[in-house]
């Protein structure tokens, strides 16, 4: 065999094996890691991915390597398409028992968790911006309610959550942590429709305790929440996405288990912007 022939070849090589890395990680509509015969994914940086104007995110109270990673699109993946291996997203699952660790906050308030969390120039009072992400729910996504499963969240500093983007066997709604007034939930999107494609979340908000608040939220385009009224209670409100359970002890309880299923999800596109022609940049 020539040099030339051999370099060839040996090219040739990486890149087939390089390619089928990246089918594997996406087989099925979803990453297999940890499982026999399944791809060992290294740890990533959450600051790798590219966010408008929101500041750093790091992970909060999971650091499982399969918790977080960044993955090619599973929608282009299993249809074959030549861009899934360069189209990146976000993937995060939570497995049983995935509550931080022994001495873990998590471990002792029936929750469990593999979220980013917004640090930085966070959202103070009186502040306006625009808000989107992309979110893709894979058709095996398992129900476990009657535990609270939310995908995205407006939290506060030193305070409860303001609001929080849930999913149960209705569909994706929002939910307002602020007043408490009822009704509290707004469906987003209906469980019918919810699975197995990717959607777009928009939100508009003008953060203040006062009446003159705004949070506004479309869902692939259509306007689902035009809500005006106080949107925080606490000086700062800062963004956290990727996959939070509470009240764990419900499914385990309902079904007589001491383990909720595993759940994945995919986020792509987050983002915050000064107005919405920025946030579609």
């Amino acid at each position: 065999m020539s040099r030339k022939t051999g370099w060839q070849v040996l090219c040739f090589g990486v890149l087939l094996i390089t390619a089928l890395a990246a089918g594997a990680a996406v087989a099925n509509n979803r990453v297999m890691v940890g499982n026999a015969g399944s791809v060992s994914l290294p740890a990533v940086s959450p600051d790798q991915v590219l966010r408008g104007n929101f500041g750093p995110f790091v992970r909060s109270l999971n650091d499982k390597t399969y918790g977080y990673q960044q993955v090619a699109d599973p929608v282009l993946a299993a249809g074959n398409k030549p861009d899934a291996s360069t189209t990146v997203v976000e993937r995060f699952e939570v497995r049983p028992g995935d509550c931080g660790g022994e001495n873990a906050i998590d471990c002792g308030r029936d929750r469990e968790r593999s979220e980013l969390s917004e640090r930085g120039d966070r959202n103070p009072q009186g502040s306006s911006y625009w808000y989107g992400w992309s979110l893709y729910i894979p058709d095996n996504f398992a129900n476990v309610a009657p535990t609270k499963v939310a995908l995205g969240q407006f939290h506060q500093e030193g305070s409860h959550p303001a609001w929080m983007f849930e999913i149960d066997q209705s569909g994706y709604h929002i939910d307002n942590h602020v007043t408490g007034s009822k009704p509290r939930y707004h469906t987003l999107i209906n469980d019918d429709v919810l699975r197995g494609r990717w959607h777009d979340i928009t939100v508009y908000a003008h953060w203040t305790a006062g009446s003159d608040g705004v949070l506004q939220v479309w869902a692939d385009n259509i306007l689902k929440f035009d809500y005006h009224g106080p949107t925080m209670t606490a000086d700062k409100v800062y963004f956290k996405y990727g996959l939070y359970r509470s009240f764990v002890s419900r499914y385990q309880n309902a079904n007589e288990t001491d383990k909720v299923p595993a759940q994945t999800v995919y986020f792509k596109n987050v983002k915050r912007a000064n107005s919405r022609t920025e946030l579609l940049q």
